[in-house]
């Protein structure tokens, strides 16, 4: 049973004060009681809150801000116990919208599966790979097997990556974060966004009707 948020509009008023914009609303935590859990952020720091009062809430809190530590590069501000930050001191906010949703969504032991993945519209398999180049980060996306448009499709997952990891295209199949810096564990995470965009765009509308509810009853809605 989904517990639904004891929040009234002007507590509500006051997480935004306190926190910032609400960037992305996780609707249902399947490992925690089924309670929504927000992710905020102001001046590059993203915070993780639920209204939900049940016991153990902070604890379940505390893990969901280290699987952004863990799963995607960031660093723990310190002294808080939900509170985060990318050490290039950029939000990243498109590829942070992912980020919260695996951390909830997936296992508390859950780390990203090692080799390529395989693409969706081929038989092809993609990886990604970074070096620094010119003063920053570039991620080239490679792909191995026989398919007539393997080229295509790696220009493709490139364009995926500017779409939801905000990357610039910098060369043929490759990419770079706009703050120039190393996020190798954000690209690991974007990849197998970035190979279908059509699905990913049903996938995000499904999830923002799951959320409408939940989001109505906090009072408040993400952008």
């Amino acid at each position: 049973m989904i517990h639904r948020s004891e929040a009234v509009p002007g507590r509500a008023a006051q997480v935004v004060g306190e926190y910032g914009r609400c960037l992305e609303l996780v609707p249902m935590d399947p490992h925690f009681h089924g309670i929504s859990v927000g992710l905020y952020a102001r001046d590059g720091v993203a915070t993780v809150w639920s209204f939900s009062r049940r016991p153990g809430v902070e604890d379940r809190i505390r893990q969901v801000r280290d699987r952004l530590v863990e799963l995607g590069g960031m660093a723990p501000v310190q002294g808080s116990h939900n509170q985060a930050a990318f050490p290039c001191g950029d939000l990243h906010g498109r590829p942070l919208r992912f980020l919260i949703m695996q951390a909830v969504e997936k296992a508390p032991d859950y780390s990203f599966p090692d080799g390529p993945v395989k693409d969706t519209r081929s038989a092809l398999m993609l990886s990604i790979a970074g070096a620094e180049s010119g003063g920053r980060w570039v991620y080239r996306v490679s792909a191995e097997g026989d398919a007539p448009n393997a080229a295509a499709r790696v220009r493709a997952v490139a364009s995926g990556f500017r779409r939801y990891g905000e990357a610039e295209v910098v060369g043929e199949g490759e990419v770079s974060f706009p703050c120039g810096g190393e996020h190798g564990r954000l690209a690991r995470l974007l990849l197998p966004y970035a190979r279908n965009v059509s699905m990913v765009e049903d996938m995000l509308e499904s999830a923002a009707l799951r959320g409408q509810l939940t989001t109505g009853t906090a009072g408040f809605t993400p952008t």
